[in-house]
């Protein structure tokens, strides 16, 4: 290959100037911190603990929520799998209400399929009631409308459930 008129060839550091090899065993055990290194020991990096600000995990949480239920009215997501988020009456009401969703949409009313298409949360916002209870709400846009969604979130454990779920 012949180098291009005008490049220079890159060529290796000298020696003098190029750091000493270090040859390690493998087996061998860690060199003691006084012993002389040719690098200085660095101390792995601790990272402060970060206070979670709550109110802004508990809108991460409803906004989350707010999509899959709307997913679920939608037929593109199965109800189960907010079945960890919400407590069982709230279930038991979005698969009762995503089943009406389906039959309706079987009809022959021309806007029927295009129900809860792209839906897509807008904003959350959320309201400390107690130290274990928020309540919070939701907008959401498809196609056809904009939502509203209201919800009441209780920590059950460590977990923050959501008792009360209502899509206008």
């Amino acid at each position: 290959m012949t180098a291009h008129p005008g490049s220079r060839a890159l060529a290796a550091p000298p020696a003098s100037l190029r750091p000493p090899l270090r040859v390690v065993d493998a087996g061998a055990a860690p060199p003691r911190a006084s012993e002389h290194t040719t690098a200085p020991a660095r101390r792995p990096r601790r990272v402060p603990l970060q206070l979670v600000d709550e109110g802004r995990e508990i809108c991460t949480i409803c906004r989350g929520t707010v999509q899959a239920a709307i997913e679920v009215l939608a037929g593109t997501r199965p109800a189960q799998q907010l079945a960890r988020r919400l407590d069982e009456r709230c279930l038991a009401a979005l698969q009762h209400r995503a089943a009406l969703t389906r039959r309706v949409a079987s009809g022959s009313s021309p806007t029927a399929g295009r129900l809860h298409r792209n839906p897509s949360v807008r904003s959350v916002r959320a309201c400390k009631v107690s130290e274990d209870v928020y309540e919070a709400s939701a907008v959401v846009v498809d196609e056809l409308r904009v939502r509203a969604v209201a919800l009441r979130l209780e920590r059950s454990q460590l977990l923050w459930r959501v008792t009360v779920l209502e899509i206008g």
